[in-house]
């Protein structure tokens, strides 16, 4: 399904001019002054330390503890002789309380080997199935409590980095990409005409991505990628977060891809956002499709008055650029582009919800949301249960009213 936004976008694009056109100049001018007068007053500036380790600074509320029960059911070909599967374990952050987990399998009974991948931190259970016998099934039980969290980014804070300390190299690195002098001339021409500088350009990004990408599930890549979002102009959440991270590294910000589950019933457990690397806040999350979703079901209403959906449209948009992520996501993967531990026959591009391998061969994402496609090497079966009821930020914009 693409939704079509042409309403939206020409709110965005007024709200993005109001929120940083003239008064980003103003606050910029502001900050200077500001930092002018600090250093002659001789007030010492507040300091944070410059590494991708940094804790999140969001102002966290509304925890939720949430019960998962979530399974992999893989049918491996005929006669294989090796069935690999890498399960991703989600780790406790200041936003997220992990339980214990508990891992099972049927009918063989595997025992998983716990890893960490040294590039970004993924942790997995790998599981190694001998002379499979049909379909395999992984369970993982584990209790989780979220926070939502909000960042409340503002630009006259947002500070410049020269240099980037060498840790940051892996968030720095663009995806290659089809045609790269096209890239460039996009980026500087269009996209971002007047720099800022940093991550003071992301707000131009999020606007062209807004306007210029559509929403389409089944013409996806599933892998977070720029080219496909370059060229077709539509897909999931992954392009264009993928895409969004892109432009942000070739603009000199670190940015990363994450991966997590959506805490409610839904064909597609997996859900993708992006981080940037923004100092002083250090690393902040950003959900571009689910807002540009939100808005279109806010202009589609048929009870709300156009000026409602002027003001909502226009706190949609502000809540993504200050940097927001609900309590009813589960972070689970950090990071593009990296090895598991042990190897896979290949360096994977993301894991959505497993990475699969029978006897060196890559089982493909399943992707329930084409409704053409009816054989699937492996599906997902969640159950979840909250502690007590909760809104979904992306879908109900009564949750707008208190931003």
């Amino acid at each position: 399904m693409i939704i079509q936004n042409v309403l939206f976008k020409k709110a965005a694009q007024a709200f993005y001019q109001r929120q940083w056109g003239q008064l980003g100049l103003v606050m910029l001018a502001l900050g200077a002054l500001s930092a002018c007068t600090s250093t002659c007053l001789g007030q010492a500036q507040p300091t944070f330390e410059l590494t991708p380790q940094m804790p999140y600074s969001s102002e966290n509320s509304d925890p939720i503890q949430h019960t998962i029960d979530f399974s992999v059911v893989v049918t491996p070909p005929y006669h294989c002789e090796v069935l690999k599967v890498w399960l991703p374990i989600p780790q406790t952050n200041e936003a997220q309380q992990i339980g214990a987990s508990q891992f099972s399998t049927f009918p063989m009974n595997v025992d998983p080997q716990v890893n960490t991948e040294p590039v970004y931190g993924n942790k997995f259970a790998y599981f190694e199935f001998h002379h499979p016998q049909g379909a395999q099934i992984i369970r993982h039980r584990f209790a989780a409590t979220i926070w939502n969290q909000h960042w409340n980014v503002d630009l006259r804070n947002i500070r410049q980095i020269e240099k980037w300390p060498n840790a940051f190299s892996p968030y720095l690195k663009p995806q290659p990409l089809t045609d790269e002098s096209q890239f460039r001339e996009l980026l500087l021409k269009e996209v971002v005409p007047v720099r800022q500088g940093g991550a003071k350009d992301l707000p131009q990004v999020i606007s062209w991505i807004d306007d210029h990408l559509q929403y389409d599930h089944v013409n996806a890549s599933l892998k977070a990628d720029a080219n496909h979002a370059l060229s077709q102009r539509v897909g999931h959440c992954s392009d264009y977060h993928g895409l969004c991270a892109t432009m942000g590294r070739a603009l000199g910000f670190p940015t990363r891809v994450t991966y997590g589950l959506a805490m409610y019933p839904k064909n597609s457990p997996s859900h993708c956002k992006m981080e940037a690397f923004i100092p002083p806040y250090g690393w902040v999350s950003f959900d571009l499709s689910e807002t540009q979703k939100l808005a279109g079901k806010i202009q589609a209403s048929e009870t709300l008055s156009e000026k409602e959906k002027q003001h909502l449209v226009a706190k949609a948009r502000q809540r993504l650029i200050s940097g927001f992520r609900e309590n009813s996501w589960l972070l689970m993967t950090k990071g593009t582009d990296y090895e598991l531990v042990p190897r896979a026959t290949q360096p994977v591009r993301v894991v959505r919800t497993a990475y699969i391998e029978a006897d060196g061969e890559v089982f493909d994402d399943p992707d329930p949301a084409n409704i053409e496609q009816r054989e699937f090497s492996w599906m997902t079966v969640h159950q979840y249960q909250a502690d007590k009821p909760f809104k979904f930020p992306f879908k109900d914009h009564t949750t707008l009213q208190g931003n």
